[in-house]
Parts: C-alpha cells; structure tokens; sequence
C-alpha cells in the first residue's frame, strides 16, 4: 500500500472505530481532492452522521454528484453508507 492509502485507512479506522469526526471530515477532502464521486457522497454522509464541521463547498460537491445519479442509485449509496456504520465499529 503507498503512504496516501495508508493514510486514508488510519482515517478510515479512526472514523469507523472511534466515531472521529475529523477523521471523517479529512477523508471527505480527500475524495474531493481526488474527484471521487460516489465514495466522497459516502464519506459525507459519514461526516454529517458524526456531525463534523461541514462547510457550503462539501454540500455543493455531493449536490452536484447526487444530481447525476438516478433516485435508486442515490439510494443505494445511502444504504452502502448506512451499512458500513452499522457494520463497523458498533
């Protein structure tokens, strides 16, 4: 694994298992960073379920991804986000 995705599994450790909200927060920035598209809806709705700091550019770039994306894909996403937190860390 290259230093980037052992990064970004520590925050995703951190998220999962101790509900950090930066942690979240830092790999939201990351998949907008890297233009992910359902991963960083993903990751935002992580965020905003351990209520981290969200800011008005965060909520335009799932707007815009969620906007191309049908209504059960949409769905599906939610449900994957959902999931991982019901699975992990609990």
């Amino acid at each position: 694994m290259n230093a980037s995705r052992d990064a970004a599994a520590r925050l995703s450790a951190r998220t999962f298992q101790k509900r950090d909200a930066d942690a979240a927060l830092a790999l939201l920035e990351r998949s907008i960073a890297l233009k992910h598209r359902r991963i960083a809806l993903i990751r935002y709705l992580h965020a905003q379920f351990l209520d981290a700091p969200l800011e008005a550019r965060h909520h335009e770039y799932v707007k815009g991804i969620a906007a191309r994306l049908s209504a059960e894909a949409v769905m599906r996403v939610v449900a994957a986000a959902r999931g991982r937190f019901e699975g992990e860390g609990a």
